[in-house]
């Protein structure tokens, strides 16, 4: 089992070490923090421009696994179609802009970075980008049209579907958004253990659970029964959590400081 405390333990001591780097004052980290996040807002603003002069395309480009089967969506309320417009531009517009976004973050945390971790900025970029497209594209092209086919077709064939605008939009941003954001894990463990809060042992110990989690996360967004389908949900994210192992291993302090003694 995950020891909570030992976690804990760890966390403060990272960032106790952390605390020693030569670095800016409260005030100063306040100030950097607040340019960081109106230049995020502003790139996020252009994003959500360009999206928008595309609105009519990137609807479609949503609408499509519910227009392969025959089906369209319908509006209850007068604002509805407004909404979800500004619902896909900001989409679009946040992904556009998440270079960007995520260069403002890697800008703020920087100083508190050690030298030979700051050489992992780009790497982290076209990682965390990659990764969430990845997860989003597996989203659309494969879970989406899924669970449409089984839910609309197979299992509601004997009912007139009348598919609205806000539950399918929704739908559609609870897939791509979870998935996008799921594929993220290893991220999420290249920082934990790079300020020494996992280890590679410590995540392969507990890869039964980490397995356990990964399946009913698969049984939740599987749209059929199925296990063998259920499987081809969950492959992609044990191989992300293998590759999080790797990585964990590739940046943990052990390591670094193994190879300092062996020297």
């Amino acid at each position: 089992m995950v020891d909570a405390v030992e976690a804990i333990g760890k966390a403060r001591a990272a960032v106790s070490e952390r605390a020693d780097l030569p670095g800016m004052s409260l005030m100063e980290h306040l100030d950097e923090l607040r340019k960081r996040i109106v230049h995020s807002a502003l790139y996020l603003v252009a994003g959500f421009i360009v999206a928008w002069l595309f609105k009519d395309a990137l609807l479609n480009f949503l609408q499509r696994p519910l227009l392969k089967i025959g089906k369209s969506l319908v509006f209850t309320h007068p604002m509805d179609a407004l909404n979800l417009y500004l619902q896909v531009a900001l989409l679009a517009g946040a992904i556009l802009a998440s270079p960007f976004i995520l260069f403002q973050v890697w800008l703020f945390i920087a100083p508190g970075l050690y030298q030979k971790e700051k050489r992992f900025v780009w790497p982290f970029m076209l990682a965390t980008v990659g990764l969430f497209l990845a997860g989003a594209s597996f989203g659309y092209f494969y879970v989406l049209p899924g669970a449409m086919e089984i839910l609309i077709i197979k299992m509601g064939h004997n009912f007139t579907p009348m598919i609205t605008i806000e539950d399918y939009s929704s739908f559609f941003l609870s897939i791509i958004l979870g998935l996008g954001i799921s594929f993220e894990l290893p991220i999420l463990i290249f920082f934990l253990a790079m300020f020494g809060i996992v280890s590679p042992r410590f995540l392969w110990k507990n890869i039964r659970y980490a397995i356990l989690a990964v399946f009913i996360v698969a049984a939740i967004i599987c749209p059929s029964p199925d296990p063998w389908t259920m499987c081809i949900y969950a492959i992609p994210m044990l191989a992300l959590y293998l590759v999080g192992i790797a990585v964990a291993w590739w940046v943990h302090p052990s390591r670094k400081k193994a190879k300092e003694a062996a020297v």
